[in-house]
């Protein structure tokens, strides 16, 4: 499991680890502890030689799943770090690993466009790609040319934006809400949806990192049906228009009108205000700057235009599995509040 510090990482690993005869190894590039049958490596991705060193242990290896991700500042800069990584991993298992069997790619709707503006939905995975540069197409592109001639196969897998409760992820929109309202009721404030008006009320749905882990591997342990993109969502569409009153009954607050206005910027001198509650709520002390980015936040709650794929290829392959994606909110601000996370 390569990125397997992240939401899709820590979930791909935890639903192997239910499965029979799967041994796992985690690539990350923080320390993290091994336990049972879970090992865990810390490499450079970016780096070939430390690439290729660090997995000099998998030769054993069979199955790939690659969920790395490196972010930056503009679009066109996220190809070269985040196609480095992917080629050094794929060179660095292809010479060791006789046994490869099969790399999953994990995408996401940029491959259709979905981070420029309105994009035509329901989104197919025949659907063309958007101008280059763009990262995610990129990749399958090189990975396709990379399987010709090869025993192995390849998936992509496309989920819409991933709800999940593992922590020190940028992109874990349920805790970035979690706290925001966390702090809103702690001022005594409504529960404002912080994005555009025309967001408010587009069609919209998510992914649960459990169901995405689920389709991700019956995706790659499907007999003759490699090479070849899945749309993994929910199954569930929703507006926050419905959603967010609903949110607001979770943290018993008051959901007030909508009122547009950036989180990064908002939120930018409440770090003293969430150590304030930590210590007043005995809180465990995780770093504020570190648990989410109010930047992510922006950037979903900017989509004002419809936001969803057709994932009917994936059902009548025989992928049937569903999330209640109200639940999936709620679930894991109950974990949350357990952990102390959030009061």
């Amino acid at each position: 499991m390569v990125g397997a510090a992240g939401v899709i990482g820590q979930n791909l690993v935890q639903h192997l680890l239910t499965l029979p005869d799967w041994n796992v190894t985690g690539v990350a590039r923080r320390p993290m502890p091994g336990c049972g049958n879970v090992r865990y490596i810390q490499a450079d991705l970016l780096d070939a030689t430390d690439t290729r060193q660090k997995l000099e242990i998998c030769s054993e290896v069979t199955h790939v799943f690659y969920a790395a991700y490196q972010d930056r500042p503009g679009w066109a800069e996220l190809v070269a770090p985040n196609m480095t990584m992917l080629q050094n991993v794929v060179t660095a298992i292809q010479e060791i690993a006789p046994g490869l069997r099969h790399i999953s790619l994990m995408q996401g709707y940029k491959v259709y466009g979905a981070h420029l503006g309105a994009f035509p939905t329901p989104a197919r995975e025949t659907d063309a790609a958007p101008m280059p540069p763009e990262f995610n197409y990129a990749q399958q592109q090189w990975l396709a040319g990379q399987q010709e001639g090869r025993a192995w196969n390849w998936s992509a897998i496309r989920p819409s934006v991933v709800g999940g409760s593992a922590l020190h992820n940028p992109m874990n929109l349920a805790l970035l809400i979690a706290v925001y309202a966390s702090m809103l009721k702690e001022l005594g404030l409504p529960l404002r949806f912080p994005g555009k008006p025309g967001a408010y009320q587009a069609l919209f749905e998510m992914t649960d990192a459990r169901l995405l882990a689920k389709g991700t591997v019956w995706a790659a342990e499907r007999e003759n049906a490699g090479n070849q993109a899945y749309n993994i969502s929910n199954g569930d569409l929703f507006r926050w228009s419905r959603l967010w009153p609903r949110i607001a009954d979770w943290f018993s607050m008051q959901a007030g009108n909508p009122l547009h206005m950036s989180l990064e910027v908002m939120m930018a001198d409440k770090k003293q205000l969430w150590s304030a509650m930590q210590k007043k709520y005995g809180l465990v002390k995780h770093d504020y700057d570190s648990l989410f980015s109010w930047a992510f936040g922006d950037f979903v709650f900017s989509w004002d235009y419809d936001f969803l794929a057709d994932g009917s290829k994936a059902r009548r392959a025989g992928f049937h599995e569903y999330v209640d994606t109200e639940q999936m909110f709620f679930e894991p601000f109950e974990g949350f509040r357990s952990d102390k996370i959030i009061p």
